[in-house]
């Protein structure tokens, strides 16, 4: 490793990053969080799925990430969002294939970058309209893959965003990525009938 990289590596090397391109807050630890899921899947709370097929805030081969929704109604959209891609409603999903909702805590406070007041969304040369441009189109994966990875890059533990899945901005998501070694504390599962309707 040169010395130009090792001090680029430094943790105050990383802050001067994140100081410079993003607008930062603190995520307590004791905040519930709420993730959405597969019945089937064997594990909801594993972050290495994102990074095999991408998502908002991840690119294909980027950091494991978690997504949860901060609200019930964010969770609502974001089922509507899932099946209008289907060309189903919610109404056609039941408790064996509707999706679950699992409440976690994240292990501890993290640092995370601001991409839903209109000052973090300038400091990610985002507009202040996102989720969408200003001619109302949604503003696509391929526009957050690489912000999201120059979040990751620069030691940040995620992306407290709002929801592209309420083009009003009302919605609020986070994109974590958990360190090495960490896991979201899962607090309950409920059933798509018990949190949906």
């Amino acid at each position: 490793m040169t010395a130009a990289k090792a001090a680029a590596d430094t943790p105050g090397a990383k802050r001067r990053v994140r100081e410079r391109m993003a607008q930062t807050e603190t995520l307590d630890a004791g905040g519930e969080w709420l993730r959405l899921a597969d019945p089937g899947w064997a594990d909801p709370l594993d972050p290495t799925y994102a990074p095999v097929f991408g998502a908002r805030w991840t690119p294909v081969g980027g950091p494991p990430t978690l997504y949860f929704n901060a609200d019930l109604a964010t969770a609502r959209a974001n089922v509507r969002r899932l099946c209008a891609g289907y060309s189903i409603v919610p109404e056609d999903l039941d408790d064996e294939n509707g999706y679950v909702l699992v409440t976690a805590r994240l292990p501890r406070a993290v640092r995370v970058a601001d991409a839903h007041t209109d000052a973090g969304l300038a400091a990610l040369s985002l507009p202040a309209t996102y989720p969408v441009g200003a001619d109302g189109s949604p503003i696509s994966h391929d526009v957050c893959r690489p912000i999201g990875q120059r979040i990751f890059d620069a030691g940040m533990e995620g992306v407290h965003c709002r929801s592209a899945a309420t083009p009003d901005g009302s919605g609020r998501e986070l994109g974590w990525f958990p360190p090495p070694g960490t896991r979201a504390r899962r607090r309950a599962t409920r059933r798509f009938g018990d949190w949906y309707w």
